[in-house]
């Protein structure tokens, strides 16, 4: 007989990542129930990085089909509601839509490097750093670039909001999401009314029927009710028919938000870095930077307190290139592996590498890098004549070149003596037990804790900000609340390396090799056509 659950106290977090959308069901203690997952991947479009509104509906029907099909064969009976749910995304990017409910212009997401007059020129109107992929960067490059569609927009979405509103009827993000499409007023929690007004201002003599506070989303912390599915929202994710309407959903988080929830990294001086497709690190300040840094974001915890934010487009793709050579290999050889195994296989036997990789270097990039000033990207490998160029160095290079970008920017934190308690690191790049844990504490020069939830990632993180949203306390916390009920006891266990000297000085030793590189990747992404 299988076990009864009371679906009433489970709690749904989708999450739609780079190259998959995953679904976790999670019990009142964070326990996951079930889960379900559709692959999918963005792709280059008339020189934008995009996925279509199909491929977004689609693969979440498929994703949470996927989650209901394992929850049906796990306890023998049909999903039909939950005590709470939401949905998250990744950060930044650019929907655009008219007052029909119209897609204006394809979904541009974080991944685009186009927005670097906007960005330049936002950045020194309001005092602070306009990354490249802010929703706000790419709606004045469009302004800029005089295109058609502009005069239309009804308002502007992330994906994550799109989703929300597409299930809710309700434009509403989150804190955190919201934090990635203009800058936050700390003590409002809203966005920031002086910038808000110097962007109107910019814009005006353009003479769009629009303001900015009237197209762009409202904000609600962690914790509030930002709605509940519609019948049509319901029969949209569920086409059998079999989910109920009514569910509460929280406000919707971007995917730097899920991942400080689902590392426990939203208390002031807790930090966590998040690798997979892209890779990003968020701290938790104490107090401010001394200036704005073009290669620092200043965003938000679910909850509103300022994170500093280092993120890289660009993380472990380079990585996950070699290993489908090395699966074709194994294919043809006639002994096939198993991905997995194939991971742990390598990433365990770099390990065995020379500190510094032996002379090997490589550029990870497939798309642009806005730390280095890249617009585009051109995977690239460099080796010295006489190096050591063994199996276990290549792979350990593409391990540090994973962390190389995004190690420049964690440096400008150091010099700003940022103060860090704790780091927690999650995502793909960690599923193969002490490799990238070692590695990025090598990187850091700090111990790395990994738990053994690492995998879930943020569709885990984002069923946690549901359940806080219903079970909380009145007044309790985040922070609180995650470490009275989740992080608690023996319910999460996880791992703690500390960096060796000689890892340390490998990664030092690489990173020398690395920034003498990056004019080599520049004069291939400038001729190699």
């Amino acid at each position: 007989m299988k076990n009864c659950i009371d679906q009433s106290k489970t709690y749904l977090g989708i999450e739609f990542g780079s190259t998959r959308i995953k679904a976790i069901l999670t019990g009142t203690h964070g326990e996951v129930l079930a889960s379900g997952a559709h692959d999918w991947e963005n792709r280059l479009e008339n020189g934008i990085w995009t996925y279509s509104l199909d491929d977004i509906h689609t693969g979440l029907q498929d994703c949470y089909a996927s989650l209901a099909k394992d929850f049906e064969s796990k306890y023998g009976e049909k999903v039909t509601t939950f005590g709470a749910m939401g949905f998250s995304a990744m950060m930044h990017g650019y929907m655009a839509f008219d007052k029909s409910g119209n897609l204006l212009v394809p979904f541009r997401t974080w991944r685009n490097t186009i927005t670097g007059q906007a960005a330049s020129e936002l950045s020194e109107l309001f005092g602070f750093n306009i990354p490249e992929r802010w929703s706000i960067a790419h709606l004045y490059q469009a302004v800029l670039n005089g295109e058609e569609h502009v005069k239309d927009i009804s308002y502007v979405l992330t994906l994550a909001g799109y989703i929300h509103f597409m299930l809710t009827g309700n434009r509403v993000l989150g804190v955190g999401e919201a934090s990635g499409m203009f800058p936050i007023d700390s003590e409002t929690g809203k966005f920031d009314a002086e910038m808000v007004a110097k962007f109107d201002g910019l814009v005006k003599p353009h003479g769009y029927p629009w303001t900015l506070s009237e197209i762009f989303p409202d904000i609600l912390p962690a914790g509030e009710n930002a709605g509940c599915l519609t019948e049509s929202g319901a029969k949209f994710l569920d086409p059998t028919g079999n989910l109920k309407p009514g569910i509460p959903l929280c406000p919707p988080e971007g995917d730097a938000g899920t991942g400080m929830a689902a590392t426990n990294s939203v208390r002031v001086k807790t930090g966590n870095v998040s690798a997979g497709t892209s890779v990003f690190a968020m701290i938790v300040l104490d107090k401010p930077l001394s200036k704005h840094y073009p290669e620092i974001d200043m965003v938000t915890t679910p909850d509103g307190k300022p994170v500093a934010m280092v993120h890289c487009n660009n993380c472990s793709s380079d990585l996950d290139a070699w290993m489908k050579i090395f699966m074709e290999f194994a294919t043809i050889s006639g002994h096939p592996m198993r991905k997995p195994d194939l991971y742990d296989l390598l990433l365990t036997h770099a390990m065995s590498g020379d500190p510094d990789c032996g002379g090997v270097c490589s550029c990870n990039y497939f798309s642009g890098e806005s730390i280095t000033h890249l617009d585009e990207g051109r995977p690239l490998l460099v080796r010295m004549p006489d190096g050591n160029f063994t199996l276990a160095n290549l792979i350990r290079n593409n391990l540090f070149s994973a962390l190389a970008t995004l190690k420049i920017g964690l440096d400008i934190l150091a010099s700003e003596k940022v103060e860090i308690d704790r780091i927690t690191g999650h995502g793909g790049y960690f599923k193969t037990k002490g490799v990238g844990q070692k590695l990025l504490a090598a990187a850091m020069n700090t111990p790395v804790s990994v738990m053994e939830t690492a995998g879930e990632g943020g569709a885990w993180g984002m069923a946690l900000l549901a359940q806080y949203m219903a079970l909380k306390a009145d007044g309790e916390t985040l922070a609180d609340y995650l470490e009275s009920n989740i992080f608690c006891g023996d319910n999460m266990t996880s791992t703690t390396e500390a960096p060796s000297e000689s890892d340390i000085d490998g990664f030092n030793s690489y990173m020398k090799r690395y920034d003498s590189m990056l004019p080599a990747e520049r004069a291939a992404v400038e001729n190699y056509r």
